[in-house]
């Protein structure tokens, strides 16, 4: 077992929250918005999160206004079309910091180690998460300006799948044993989580 890589400081370090989806099988509904104990998701995770990172960017495409009410920087795409590597290019490009750790806005459990087991698990370029559902590729430490040049990479050829990049990256996968961050994709799933879709 190799000795835990060198931290990142803070300031170092920004936050992007992937809120650019469709949630198509939510009727359209913008997840970021979905409002759990009170709290919109994207406020939560920026809450939450921000607290370690010096920046924190959102990955958005509607509902700027709204951002911005709560001082959220949000970034629109660049690139239409693209899936989640849309976001993934726009954060990358709005990004200030040599890293970005990223967070799908419909994770339910983000749980509270998970930032500082990428950070001291990480290869050259980063790290991505791995539950007890599988690999979560969203929830992820990037080398910016390794993923700048992966993502213009994969959006010329079509190759949208981030596992993919990552993998071509060489980015580390990092597993937490007896975790589901989970994801509001579903009425079931907002119910099961406590959100009233009304």
């Amino acid at each position: 077992m190799p000795p835990p890589a060198p931290g990142i400081a803070s300031d170092d370090l920004t936050l992007g929250i992937l809120a650019g989806g469709r949630a198509t099988r939510l009727g359209g509904r913008d997840k970021a918005w979905l409002v759990r104990g009170g709290v919109p998701q994207v406020q939560r995770i920026a809450t939450r999160f921000g607290v370690e990172t010096g920046a924190v960017l959102v990955s958005a495409n509607r509902e700027l206004s709204r951002h911005a009410a709560l001082g959220l920087t949000s970034v629109p795409d660049r690139i239409a079309d693209a899936g989640p590597l849309s976001g993934l290019d726009a954060l990358a490009a709005a990004c200030r910091t040599p890293w970005l750790f990223t967070l799908p806005v419909d994770v339910v459990d983000a749980n509270d180690c998970v930032l500082r087991m990428l950070v001291t698990q990480r290869s050259d370029h980063g790290a991505s998460a791995q539950d007890d559902d599988g690999l979560q590729p969203l929830v992820a430490l990037w080398r910016v300006d390794a993923l700048r040049e992966a993502v213009a990479a994969a959006l010329a050829t079509n190759a949208f799948a981030v596992h993919a990049l990552q993998a071509r990256l060489g980015m580390r996968v990092v597993r937490f044993e007896g975790v589901r961050f989970g994801n509001l994709n579903t009425p079931e799933d907002l119910a099961a989580a406590g959100i009233d879709m009304h």
